[in-house]
């Protein structure tokens, strides 16, 4: 078992995948543990503990690997891109040119690639967006089992 991992770092191609796998988890992990500025500590700390008891708010946190429950900058994960994704694949079948991209080869799928990077940047934003909002104003009922979040959020103009 040793000699396959040490045959790993002899060939440059797959050394070099194995180090940018390793080096994009660490600044995954690394993005997932520094909260959003502006952010109240002893809030995000009440909210841990809300995610901790609450069946919503924990599977939430779930999928954005305990980012969610910390406020963190990486809190999406990777869900605004699969959303972007799964959208321009429905929209292939309806828009002509987005078929059209399909059946171009690269040149396309590489237009079609580009437009679900875009989609992605503005669901995110969306998605920021209503989480800044939902926690920022205490409107957490829906997560929190009818009780009002906790004020996580200290945006200069917030009331």
């Amino acid at each position: 078992m040793f000699s396959s991992l040490k045959n790993i770092f002899k060939v440059p191609d797959l050394r070099n995948k194995v180090l940018f796998t390793l080096l994009m988890l660490v600044l995954y992990r690394a993005g997932a543990s520094i909260p959003v500025p502006g952010v109240d500590f002893q809030a995000v700390k009440q909210l841990q503990k809300a995610a901790e008891t609450q069946g919503t708010l924990g599977f939430l946190n779930l999928f954005s690997g305990g980012a969610l429950s910390q406020f963190a900058i990486f809190a999406l994960g990777i869900m605004p891109y699969i959303t972007a994704s799964i959208i321009i694949q429905i929209l292939g079948v309806v828009v002509p040119k987005l078929q059209e991209w399909q059946e171009a080869g690269a040149v396309g799928q590489r237009k079609i690639t580009q437009w679900t990077r875009y989609l992605a940047i503005a669901i995110a934003t969306l998605q920021a967006t209503a989480l800044t909002f939902l926690f920022g104003r205490g409107g957490g009922g829906a997560l929190l089992g009818g009780r009002q979040a906790p004020d996580v959020v200290l945006l200069p103009g917030f009331p």
